[in-house]
């Protein structure tokens, strides 16, 4: 997995953390002091972003993290939080992670692994 790549997909894991956690002080299975910990984490996001940038540029960095941030937390909203989505919302789901694939690529040549 590339540096960029791999960064923007420990921004989304950052994301996915703070969601869930703001998500459960929604349902009030978590008091709302626990809102810190989100704001903390986020707080971590620029650090991580700055080491990203010698390899890939702001715009493609925010795209990445954005797109893999989007896809991961949707999955997380299904599949471990329970909620349902739409049919035309999981053809959007699929066509984000079409739309990560194309980004991970330099020149048509398909991203390195190791």
């Amino acid at each position: 997995m590339s540096v960029p790549l791999s960064i923007a997909a420990g921004m989304a894991g950052v994301d996915v953390i703070a969601f869930s956690i703001i998500k459960k002080i929604s349902e009030k299975a978590l008091i709302p002091g626990f809102a810190i910990v989100s704001m903390i984490l986020y707080a971590m996001q620029p650090m991580l972003l700055l080491h990203a940038l010698p390899y890939e540029s702001v715009a493609v960095m925010n795209i990445l993290w954005n797109l893999i941030s989007s896809v991961v937390v949707a999955l997380v909203g299904i599949f471990v939080l329970g909620e349902n989505i739409s049919p035309r919302k999981t053809m959007g789901i699929i066509v984000g992670i079409l739309a990560m694939f194309l980004f991970t690529f330099e020149d048509g040549i398909w991203p390195s692994v190791g």
